[in-house]
C-alpha cells in the first residue's frame, strides 16, 4: 500500500470520530495510574501483569515482525486507540467475530456486585472493524503504549490474525479472547449479558456505552453487526423495563 501524508485519507468521516491520540486517557494508562486514581484498585494488584510479564507478552508476539505494523481494533480501539498512526482502514477479520463475553469485575465497567462486559474477539464468521498502521519507525513506542492498556491483566491473547483490506489480504495484530482465562465467559446467556451490560459500571463509564459506542461507530460506517445491535436493542428494553417498574414518587 502506497504510503499516505494524511491518515485518513481512506477515511475522512473518521476524523472527527477518533479521539485525539495525545489527549487520550489511554495515552499514559498504567496500573499505577489507575490505583492513584482509584485507591480501591489496589485490592487488585495481584490480577494484574507485572511489567516484566507484560513485556515478555509483548516480545512474544511481536518476535520476527519488521516494518510497518496493523493493530486490529473492534472494541474501544476503534475510537480512541491512543495511538499514533499513519493510516486507517475499515478491515475485516475473518474466522473471528466479536463477542461480549469478557466478564469485568475489577472496576473499568463492572465491579463484584454488577459485572460488565468487554468485547473479545472469537472464532466467528467474520469480523468488520478498523485497522490501524503504525509506522515501523514508530511500533517499538505504540506497542508499549498499546499493551500496558489491552494486556494489563489475563484476558486476551496477542496474535496475528489474516485480515482484508479492501482487495488486499494483510496480517494485523489483534487481541483474542483466552479461553484458559475464567472472565472469559463464552457460555453466558443472553439474559446474562444484557444484564450485565445494563448494570456495568466502573472507572471507565458503563458496558452500555461501551455498547452503545461500538454500534454508534458502526453505523457512521455503515457496517452492521447484527450482534452488537439486537443486544443494546435488548439492553435498553430491559433498562425501559426497569424504569417501568419502579415506583412512583
Amino acid at each position: 500500500m502506497p504510503e499516505l501524508t494524511d491518515p485518513f485519507a481512506h477515511h475522512p468521516e473518521l476524523r472527527d470520530r477518533i479521539a485525539d491520540t495525545e489527549t487520550s486517557f489511554f495515552r499514559t494508562f498504567s496500573v499505577e495510574a489507575i490505583i492513584a486514581a482509584d485507591p480501591r484498585q489496589e485490592a487488585f494488584r495481584d490480577w494484574v501483569h507485572t511489567d516484566a510479564q507484560r513485556e515478555a507478552i509483548r516480545a512474544q508476539a511481536l518476535a520476527g515482525h519488521s516494518g510497518d505494523l496493523w493493530i486490529f481494533g473492534y472494541g474501544s480501539l476503534m475510537w480512541d486507540p491512543a495511538l499514533r498512526f499513519a493510516e486507517v482502514r475499515r478491515a475485516n477479520v475473518a474466522g473471528h467475530a466479536r463477542r461480549l463475553i469478557l466478564v469485568d469485575t475489577k472496576g473499568g465497567r463492572g465491579t463484584e456486585e454488577a459485572p460488565g462486559l468487554f468485547a473479545t474477539l472469537d472464532a466467528g464468521e467474520g469480523c468488520e472493524g478498523l485497522a490501524f498502521r503504525i509506522a515501523a519507525a514508530d511500533v517499538e513506542t505504540e506497542t508499549e503504549i498499546l499493551f500496558r492498556r489491552e494486556m494489563i491483566a489475563p484476558g486476551y491473547l496477542a496474535r496475528f490474525v489474516p485480515a482484508r483490506i479492501g482487495d488486499v489480504d494483510i496480517r494485523v495484530l489483534a487481541f483474542i479472547a483466552d479461553h484458559d482465562v475464567p472472565d472469559v465467559r463464552p457460555d453466558l446467556t443472553h439474559e446474562e449479558q444484557v444484564r450485565y451490560v445494563a448494570h456495568g459500571v466502573g472507572d471507565l463509564g458503563t458496558s452500555r456505552d461501551y455498547l452503545a459506542n461500538i454500534v454508534a461507530h458502526f453505523t457512521h460506517l455503515g457496517i452492521t453487526d447484527a450482534h452488537c445491535s439486537d443486544l443494546l436493542r435488548a439492553v435498553d428494553a430491559y433498562l425501559t423495563t426497569l424504569t417501568e417498574q419502579e415506583p412512583a414518587r
